[in-house]
């Protein structure tokens, strides 16, 4: 059977705590199409893909996330966006060479975690976490303490599976404006702490809560489904072409025929020639697509 990815909200009736499983293999799959990235840099996308649909999935509101890492390391930059759809997409940034090992701290160097969160109704935000934990998922943890003061814990599993990578992952979290005893949480943490790769990556999200939480009353709700989209267009490149100097466009026409305008996160060219430049600054639609 194949698994598509999909997230599974659920929680506990005997304790005010909430959980989340996500498994992201599909989405990762596209994320790093086309792309040649070293191996630590796939396990970083891997794991900010699982922490942003997880964080997602905790906001109460339609809109925007993204959750970056920038530093002075070998990779400047690891960012992935999402939507409340469950909508991702992610992309990296290089310079010089990655270690076949290296940690998360090396990979990024002196550098943060940045979430900025945008609304569809009401104030933009973002939220800065320095890297001080060993893992995302202990920066992540750290900044719900921080900013929400919920207690949180962050399950991420990455690998292969059927010899493609893979990735899933699993949030604990105290209910807002509600009592949890500490024990209680400190428990269903440590079972959850027993989830293994494999079963993540094969298993039904049922057979998985099943496996855990089998002593416990859980509630699990209908899952939403998880997936690739980029947000780029034809459009969004004229735009952006709008917004340059008329003489610095004329001087890539003039050097190179056309404009070529490429989407790092899925890999889509747009074309422009000098009449679609033409129409775009009288400000007529430009022509049909030609994206390959």
């Amino acid at each position: 059977m194949i698994q598509h990815d999909q997230l599974h909200r659920y929680l506990f009736e005997n304790a005010a705590v909430r959980g989340e499983l996500v498994t992201v293999s599909e989405t990762l799959d596209q994320v790093l199409a086309g792309h040649d990235y070293p191996l630590p840099v796939q396990k970083v996308l891997s794991e900010l893909l699982v922490a942003t649909s997880l964080l997602t999935a905790t906001l109460k509101f339609d809109g925007d996330i993204t959750v970056q890492l920038q530093g002075d390391g070998p990779m400047t930059l690891a960012v992935i966006n999402g939507n409340n759809h469950q909508q991702l997409r992610g992309v990296a940034r290089l310079q010089g060479d990655v270690p076949a090992d290296a940690s998360l701290k090396a990979l990024v160097g002196n550098g943060y975690l940045v979430i900025t969160i945008t609304p569809e109704e009401g104030e933009r935000y973002q939220g800065v976490v320095g890297l001080e934990g060993e893992t995302l998922a202990e920066c992540l943890e750290d900044y719900f303490m921080r900013s929400e003061q919920l207690p949180t814990r962050l399950f991420i599993r990455t690998g292969e599976h059927d010899g493609k990578p893979a990735a899933a992952g699993m949030l604990l979290q105290v209910m807002p404006a509600q009592d949890a005893r500490t024990e209680d949480f400190e428990h269903l943490a440590t079972l959850t702490e027993t989830i293994k790769s494999d079963e993540l990556f094969s298993l039904p999200a049922t057979d998985v809560l099943w496996r855990l939480y089998h002593e416990e009353e859980v509630t699990v709700y209908d899952p939403q489904p998880v997936e690739f989209k980029c947000t780029c267009s034809r459009e969004r490149c004229a735009g952006a072409l709008k917004t340059l100097p008329d003489e610095e466009v004329d001087s890539i026409l003039a050097e190179e025929g056309e404009i070529d305008m490429h989407c790092d996160y899925c890999g889509s060219h747009y074309l422009f020639n000098a009449m679609d430049i033409a129409e775009i600054r009288n400000n007529a639609s430009p022509a049909d697509p030609q994206v390959h």
